[in-house]
């Protein structure tokens, strides 16, 4: 038994992140032996490449300024490990996130002798929140996906809906170099007669998408079946939507495509023994719904989770959207897992760049990432703290965009919610 959360946090995040995946066995296992908690709640499954985590913060939002009880299960946290299991837009306590661990450490030992196989770490925490939410029974859970679709290991859920947002290159050692594949493995969370809702935009992927729902015997909602109209981008961005007008303070253009997404859902979608939210209640949700690391505004530095090529080019392209005038600087760095070659060209749009690392085996080394870089304007520190300084002193004109890595988002977010 843990006595303080300190030492839960360290022994479940000590365990294997990944292990060997050829299907969802360890998962389906484990459900049985712990009665099944994942059929003991209502949920809708949130994938894609970029957008799911926005698209689930505008979801939670509506469904809470309708009187929902809303759960969430996301990765990874932010500010605190307790980000990924809330309820009603609070974070899980610690009490009851300890209780959690040491239930879950007690089943670990159980299902490894039972089963002669060790349950990833993603695996457990995703278990905890099946179990968390078997208990307090929302009205709804919003389960994002971690990683693809098909092996992922919130897959073992049959939501009322799936929903995925966007498709584009990440992951391609895990998920396939193309889009087409890319997709299949996303498009694994389709289940039989469960309808899917998506703002896919490639028209190849578009027959993909329909031949998959036809197959499943599903049927498919697409965002730009009707046409987004009447878009103003500000300080709030508007648009209308299904014959309503709506209006959000997340900032950048893709932002309105996943609060449109949201209203889709919202609209479309009935769950069980509560109201389709009404145009007013889906307007107050939007205008409210806000999420860490998403173009976030601390004065003149921002910070935003773009942690790919499509990301990073709306980031920029938000920056630039909403800071015409100003020199923009980016402090980024990148995992090597990533194409992170594109994404040092993109940074070349920026004024000046300041590369820096983070204490992560995964993490490119800021020097790699500054001898990469063809900008004229550049540098490198491998302290966070030291970098950022660097970057926020460029002139007194410079708006810092610091992107590339949620692990970063997170160091400096810190640094500057302590200043």
């Amino acid at each position: 038994m843990f006595k303080t959360l300190a030492e839960g946090q360290r022994w479940i995040e000590s365990i294997h992140r990944f292990g060997d995946k050829y299907n969802l066995d360890r998962m389906e296992k484990a459900c049985v032996m712990l009665g099944h908690p994942e059929r003991q709640f209502h949920s809708l499954h949130i994938g894609g490449t970029n957008g799911k985590g926005s698209t689930l913060t505008f979801l939670k939002s509506i469904y809470l300024a309708a009187g929902y009880r809303v759960g969430t299960y996301t990765s990874p946290y932010v500010v605190r490990f307790n980000e990924r299991i809330s309820l009603n837009n609070q974070d899980i306590d610690d009490a009851t996130l300890l209780e959690l661990i040491n239930e879950i450490h007690q089943f670990n030992q159980a299902y490894l002798d039972t089963m002669h196989d060790q349950i990833t770490f993603f695996e457990l925490v995703t278990l905890m929140s099946f179990i968390y939410f078997s208990r307090v029974k929302p009205d709804i859970v919003l389960i994002e996906v971690g990683l693809g679709g098909t092996l992922d290991a919130t897959n073992v859920i049959l939501p009322l809906a799936s929903v995925i947002t966007t498709i584009g290159y990440d992951h391609m050692h895990v998920l396939g170099n193309t889009l087409e594949a890319i997709a299949d493995n996303k498009l694994g969370i389709v289940k039989p007669g469960v309808p899917l809702f998506t703002g896919v935009v490639q028209p190849q992927l578009r027959l993909q998408f329909e031949a998959k729902v036809q197959e499943q015997g599903s049927a498919l909602y697409h965002l730009d079946d009707q046409p987004l109209q009447s878009i103003v981008l500000g300080q709030e961005n508007s648009f209308t939507y299904l014959g309503n007008r709506y209006t959000i303070t997340m900032a950048g253009a893709h932002q309105i495509r996943n609060a449109a997404l949201a209203v889709l859902v919202a609209c479309t979608l009935t769950i069980p023994n509560q109201t389709i939210p009404k145009p007013s209640e889906i307007n107050q949700g939007l205008q409210k719904a806000t999420w860490p690391g998403r173009f976030e505004r601390f004065g003149s530095v921002i910070l935003d989770g773009a942690h790919n090529v499509d990301g990073l080019r709306s980031a920029i392209d938000t920056a630039k959207t909403y800071y015409p005038n100003a020199h923009l600087t980016m402090l980024f760095t990148v995992f090597e897992d990533k194409d992170y070659l594109t994404m040092i060209s993109l940074l070349e749009q920026a004024d000046a760049v300041v590369f820096t690392e983070i204490d992560h085996p995964r993490c490119t080394s800021a020097e790699k990432l500054y001898a990469l870089s063809n900008h004229p304007n550049k540098a490198c520190d491998v302290s966070i703290e030291a970098a950022l300084e660097r970057a926020r002193t460029v002139d007194a004109e410079t708006v810092v965009l610091v992107t590339g890595s949620l692990y970063l988002i997170s160091a400096v977010r810190q640094l500057l919610t302590q200043s």
